[in-house]
Formats: structure tokens, sequence, C-alpha cells
């Protein structure tokens, strides 16, 4: 699985030449479900081309889609979908996510990209990461409630053999003779007094397997921490032995690492044994986590700094004051903002360069280095599809 990261969200919300083409769609893991996926994509694919033409001529439409329609012919693309497929286009980028998790078809041609749905896939409310470990090979994993898949290492060594070489740490040897007259110095195995040497080895074989795993460990939470835990902002849960989790906490540097871990062997579990072990550990705290922020709102609209209000965020969002929006991650309120005023203009999302206001809000905030968080409707403070905290 490619993992999504802010890094990847800072270039889809930089500004890019229209018109961006925001593609997503449900998809399946399994068969026969799968094979109702190209079909779907075809389709939309029909109704983009027809946006389009209300725009722009017919050849550059034909080049505008020409890219989504190999992918429309490639059997082994179908063959290998998780929960759901973003694709986000423009004459200069085109980008291909897999999504944990469902999410509602949806096309969207605009001057930006529609990156709401990549928001839930992004926040990290409900979405952890794992490092299965132990002495020999690490593997890292990206769930939520429902799935976890492989991650990619990604200039990360999977195995003590790629991290240390073939060599094992060398034993600490030195040399010493015993008895009354000992000589000061040894010169080709023969002492100076007559006195046979004698060669002793400070630390033995379970000496150098423990120096061997904590270089290990502490090369695995080096490149972890590197390539994958500040590019995704995501907790780190730890799955193994109870004897290793001491020796990595030890080492580790890595602040984004849980305190409370997985103490069984990760290879005697299945995948879906070690998602439900560590949905168990994650759940609570990110149970509290949406709770605080829902406290947070409620006490800030209390003394006037947040508002669900639409129209009231939109131009406290232009005027860069929104420091948390919670959006409500399925609901789509079709239209543009004004970004001089911040003024709501409805609309439809089938029309070229109409977009959702949901989303439009969400980018206007992540740009004055807000935070954004996609909600489920169940557990949203506000009925309207938006709850923002002011910075002042």
């Amino acid at each position: 699985m490619r993992q999504i990261t802010a890094d990847h969200l800072t270039e889809l919300l930089a500004d890019h030449e229209a018109p961006c083409i925001s593609l997503y769609q449900p998809t399946h893991r399994h068969h026969p479900d799968n094979l109702q996926d190209p079909i779907r994509y075809r389709n939309l694919l029909a109704k983009m081309e027809d946006s389009l033409r209300q725009k722009y001529p017919t050849r550059e439409v034909r080049t505008l889609v020409e890219k989504f329609k190999s992918l429309a012919r490639d059997d082994g693309f179908w063959n290998l979908r998780t929960d759901g497929l973003a694709i986000l286009s423009s004459p200069d980028a085109f980008r291909i996510f897999e999504l944990q998790r469902s999410v509602p078809e949806l096309l969207v041609a605009a001057d930006s990209f529609h990156v709401k749905p990549l928001l839930r896939a992004l926040q990290s409310a409900d979405r952890y990461q794992v490092l299965a470990l132990n002495r020999h090979e690490a593997k890292l994993y990206e769930g939520n409630r429902y799935v976890l898949d492989p991650v990619e290492l990604t200039e990360v060594p999977a195995t003590i053999t790629e991290a240390l070489g073939e060599e094992l740490t060398e034993q600490h040897l030195s040399v010493g003779a015993y008895g009354a007259g000992a000589p000061r110095s040894v010169r080709g195995g023969v002492a100076g007094s007559g006195a046979v040497p004698s060669i002793h080895a400070h630390g033995d074989k379970a000496d150098e397997v423990d120096i061997d795993r904590d270089r290990f460990f502490r090369t695995i939470d080096r490149g972890i921490l590197e390539h994958h835990s500040r590019p995704s902002g995501l907790p780190l849960m730890l799955a193994a032995l109870t004897e290793h989790h001491a020796p990595f906490r030890a080492v580790s540097r890595n602040p984004f690492l849980m305190s409370v871990g997985i103490t069984m062997d990760p290879k005697a579990l299945s995948l879906d044994a070690l998602r439900t072990e560590a949905w168990r550990i994650a759940e609570p705290a990110c149970q509290q986590r949406l709770n605080t922020m829902c406290d947070e709102f409620q006490a800030a609209r209390s003394r006037a700094l947040g508002s669900d209000d639409l129209a009231q965020i939109a131009e406290a969002a232009v005027g860069g004051r929104v420091g948390t929006l919670l959006v409500e991650d399925d609901r789509q309120i079709p239209g543009r903002i004004d970004p001089a005023t911040g003024r709501i203009e409805p609309g439809a999302l089938s029309a070229p360069d109409v977009d959702d206001v949901l989303d439009d809000l969400a980018e206007l905030v992540l740009r004055s280095k807000g935070a954004v968080v996609a909600v489920p409707s169940e557990r949203m403070p506000s009925k309207t599809g938006a709850a923002a905290i002011y910075r002042y």
C-alpha cells in the first residue's frame, strides 16, 4: 500500500494548472465484488468527459482523460485494489492513492483539487501504524478500526542482515598473564619473564546478540521515524514479544511511539488478529481525541471564538482566523467560496470550476497552517457540516 502523507497533501494544495480533476470511487479487495470496479470506473470517465466538454475543446479533453483511460484497460491494476481509490489529475500532475476505507463515488473538475476524502485518510483520529518487530526483521502496517495493510518500507532495512551486514559484533578481547612476576608486555605471544599469557574474551555469545539486537533496533527506530512517522504524523504501536519491548524503547527516539503496545509475537498472528489487537489498544485514545476536539469547539463557541455557521466560517477562513476546522467527512455542499470576500456561491458539482464548499473551507484553513479533521457525521458537534475554532 502506498502511504499517504502530509507532504502529498501539501503538493496537492499547491497551485496547479486547471482543470484539476478529482475522482473518488469505492473499490473492493476480493473476487467477485471487484469485477464491478472497472465498470463503475468507466462510467465515471464518461461523466468526466461530459463535464469537461462544457468548457474545453474535444482535442484538449482527449488529452486530459488519456491517463485515466489507460488505467481502465489495466487488468493488473484492478486485481489489486483496497477499499477506495483516489485519482487526482491536472495537466501537470497525476496521482493515485489507495484508501483503506470506502469513499462515496465522486467526480469533480475544478480549479483546485477536491481533497476532503484524503483528509479523513490523513487525519490520525482513528489511524495508526504498527511496527511488528523481532530480533531479525521488521514490518510496518497502517490501519484503522476496519483494516490493516502492509506498508512498503521506504529506505528502512527490513532485516538485521540488511541493517548490519553479515558480520556479528566481534568479541571484546584482552590479553593478560597470571602469577607472580607477570610481565608488563607481551611480544609475539611470548612473555618477557617466561610466563605464559592468557587470552580472555569479555562478553559471550549472548552479549554479542544483545549488542546486535540493539544496533538493529536503533537502525529501525531511526528509519521509521524519519521516513514514516514524521511524514504521516501517525501514532506508532510496537508489536513484539514482551522481552523486546524494553530494549526497543530504551534506544527509541520516536516521539510517536505509543506507551502501550502488543506484547505478542506478531508472526503468530494473522493480519486480522493483529488488527483486532491493535484497534483494542488504539480505540480509547482515538475516541478521546475526538471527544476533546468537540469539547474544545463547544467551549470556544461559548466565548464567541467558534462557529458552525458556514458563512461566518468562510469569512474567517479567508482571513486566516481558523485554527481548527472539523468537517463532516461524507457530506458535500456544492458551491464555491470567493477567495477575496469569503462569500459562498451555490453551484452544482457537475459543472466545471464548482467544488464542495466544505472541501474549499478545508483548503483555506490548511493553506493558513490551520488543522483540519474530517469527522464521522455521528460524531460531529454541529448539523451544518462544519465546526470551527478561531485563533482570535
